[in-house]
């Protein structure tokens, strides 16, 4: 399954929420250095689907706000 996702670091809050376009805004603690940020937004939506890390693959937006990702259910 593909997603788009919005990431929001260092987040005060962490949390993941869907906009009335069904893309989810993932809130992160982590900071945007050293791709922190990416890897936490993998371990939350490893959690909100139930599936392993090395289940959730970044295929674009490494730098960006704006990423997709591709999920192995």
């Amino acid at each position: 399954m593909d997603i788009t996702v919005v990431a929001h670091p260092n987040a005060r809050k962490p949390r993941i929420e869907q906009d009335l376009l069904g893309t989810l805004h993932v809130y992160v603690n982590a900071p945007p250095l050293e791709d922190k940020a990416n890897w936490a937004v993998i371990d939350a939506l490893a959690e909100y689907f139930k599936t392993k890390k090395s289940a959730v693959v970044l295929l674009s937006g490494r730098k960006s706000k704006n990423k997709k990702f591709k999920i192995y259910l």
